[in-house]
C-alpha cells in the first residue's frame, strides 16, 4: 500500500485542539499501514466564508486546499462538535470542494466532543460526504467528554487510542475500495462542482 496516500482535515482552530491529536494518532495509524499522509491544519489556510459569485481561485487558499485533496486517495475529516453538527471552519472547507475532491474517494470520519458523544456531528459530516458521492468508511471514531480523553498531549484510555488507530488502518485498507454507485444525494447536489 505504498501508493496509498492519506490526508486529514482538521476543522478545529483551538491551539490546544484535541481534534488535531487525534487526527495526529490517525496518520500515524496510516503511516505503519504503508501510506503517505499529510495532515491539514486549517489554521494555516485563508478561507473566507464561501461566496458562490467568487471564484474558487480569487477565493484565498481555497484553490491549494480543493488541489490538496484532489491527491489523496482517503480523506479524513476531523471536527470538533459545535452546537451539535461540526465546525463552521471544516464547512467552509468543504464548500469550496466539490465532486473533483471527493467523488468516488474514500473518506473516514472522526469527531471530538467536551461532552456527549459526538454523533450528529459525525452524521452531518456522513450526510455531505454521501451527497459528493464519496465511499465513507463505516468505521469512525468519536471522542466524548475530550477535556479528560486526553493527558499531556496522550490517550488516557487505550481502547480509545485503538479505535482512533483503526480508522487510520481503515483508511489504509479502504483507499482504493470500488465504490458504490452515487447517491441519490448526489443527484441533486448542483452546488457541489467546486467553485
Amino acid at each position: 500500500m505504498a501508493d496509498v496516500h492519506v490526508t486529514a482535515v482538521c476543522g478545529s482552530l483551538r491551539d490546544a485542539s484535541t481534534t488535531h491529536i487525534a487526527l495526529e494518532r490517525v496518520l500515524e495509524a496510516a503511516e505503519r499501514g504503508g501510506a503517505s499522509t499529510e495532515l491539514i491544519d486549517l489554521r494555516e489556510y485563508e478561507l473566507p466564508v464561501f461566496d458562490a459569485d467568487q471564484d474558487r481561485e480569487d477565493a484565498g487558499d481555497a484553490a491549494e486546499l480543493a488541489a490538496s485533496l484532489r491527491e489523496a486517495d482517503t480523506i479524513i475529516l476531523g471536527s470538533p462538535m459545535y452546537h451539535g453538527s461540526y465546525s463552521s471552519p471544516l464547512k467552509t472547507a468543504l464548500d469550496y470542494c466539490g465532486f473533483d475532491e471527493f467523488r468516488d474517494t474514500t473518506v473516514g470520519l472522526l469527531a471530538v466532543s467536551g461532552g456527549a458523544f459526538p454523533v450528529t456531528a459525525l452524521e452531518h459530516m456522513r450526510s455531505v460526504c454521501r451527497a459528493l458521492n464519496a465511499w465513507v468508511i463505516p468505521h469512525e471514531a468519536a471522542i466524548a467528554n475530550s477535556h479528560s480523553a486526553f493527558e499531556d498531549g496522550e490517550f488516557v484510555d487505550e481502547k480509545l487510542e485503538e479505535r482512533v488507530a483503526t480508522l487510520g488502518r481503515r483508511a489504509v485498507q479502504y483507499a482504493t475500495i470500488e465504490p458504490d454507485p452515487d447517491s441519490f444525494q448526489g443527484d441533486q447536489n448542483i452546488g457541489a462542482e467546486g467553485k
